[in-house]
């Protein structure tokens, strides 16, 4: 195998507030991000080999894009230019408790217009994992280029893994961003949800049922759950392992999951998805756990990831530390 990890989905720019000029104009931040990316972007900082499967326009911020993936030694060879639609854009609003929503410029974009026919079968079939989202569920052509490359992944024992990743402003109709929701639960192997995303996808406010749920109904072998600041949860087999989260000084959370998803991948290509013990899998949460905290102390995600280092000086700050 070549690749650790390849995803396919969203690359684009998270814009951000940085501030207020002199005339008390808005500072905004251009954050290169994508939840697919900023997962491979931890990776890469762990050691990983990852590649990316995606389109951008063929625009000044899309040659941005492309220049930060190769200067972060992600492989661009399946990431393509389109000559006719512009770059994703997204618009970051940030509360005060460092939550936020999103307002996208996507109507279409760039990252909507890839083909089935450029996803590459030989790219795809030398990776460990492969990774998506929803984000490339919304619209066709990349609808059929997302199921084309899970089948592929299906196709020769390459393990999936999923994030629902439910942005509400990007679906036309919530009850389909819960069909296409269904065919990621379907496919994957690891399968990393937010407590909000089981309640919405599920109906059921019970987490430990919502997650019960999804085990009886899709099969999934590995699910991770996030709690935001109150941790994270396992669930595999018969075992359920929590730990809590790390109070840091949260400026915003975007990116938290997808670091928090890096994490557990790492994890997985390390001890495998077939005997994992409790004590693995706690290990795995707190590792995640606290790099996912560090990302929430910077603005943007693809380019705040933190290091293997720093995730460990946090990490070993609880009584805890393995």
């Amino acid at each position: 195998m070549n690749y650790d990890v390849i995803a396919l989905g969203e690359l684009l720019i998270d814009f951000t507030l940085a501030g207020v000029s002199d005339t008390q104009n808005l500072l905004l931040e251009a954050c290169p991000g994508g939840a697919p990316c900023n997962v491979l972007s931890m990776l890469t900082k762990l050691g990983r080999k990852t590649g990316f499967i995606g389109k951008v326009g063929d625009d000044q911020f899309g040659h941005m894009l492309c220049n930060i993936l190769q200067d972060m030694r992600i492989d661009t060879t399946s990431l393509l230019l389109d000559q006719e639609v512009n770059t994703t854009l997204a618009f970051v609003h940030t509360f005060a408790d460092g939550n936020r929503d999103f307002s996208f410029y996507r109507n279409p974009g760039a990252d909507m217009m890839l083909q089935p026919d450029e996803v590459d079968e030989k790219y795809l079939k030398q990776t460990k994992i492969f990774h998506f989202g929803t984000l490339s569920m919304t619209d066709e052509p990349v609808r059929e280029a997302t199921k084309k490359a899970t089948k592929i992944a299906k196709d020769n024992g390459i393990m999936i893994s999923f994030d629902p990743n439910l942005r509400p402003p990007l679906w036309k109709d919530l009850r389909e961003a819960k069909a296409r929701a269904n065919y990621g639960f379907s496919v994957c192997d690891i399968l990393k949800i937010s407590d909000n995303e089981v309640e919405f996808y599920t109906g059921l406010e019970d987490y430990d049922a919502g997650i019960l749920h999804l085990q009886k109904t899709y099969g999934t072998p590995l699910i991770f759950l996030t709690l935001g600041k109150q941790g994270s949860r396992a669930y595999f087999n018969d075992l359920r392992v929590e730990v809590p989260g790390f109070s840091v000084n949260t400026i915003e959370t975007t990116g938290a999951g997808d670091t928090f998803c890096a994490c557990i991948l790492d994890g997985v290509l390390t001890h495998g998805i077939e005997d994992l013990s409790y004590e693995t899998l706690e290990n795995m949460l707190f590792f995640a756990n606290a790099a996912a905290a560090l990302i929430t102390t910077k603005r943007g995600a693809l380019l705040s990831m933190p290091s293997k280092e720093e995730v460990m000086r946090l990490k070993c700050t609880l009584e805890f530390c393995r």
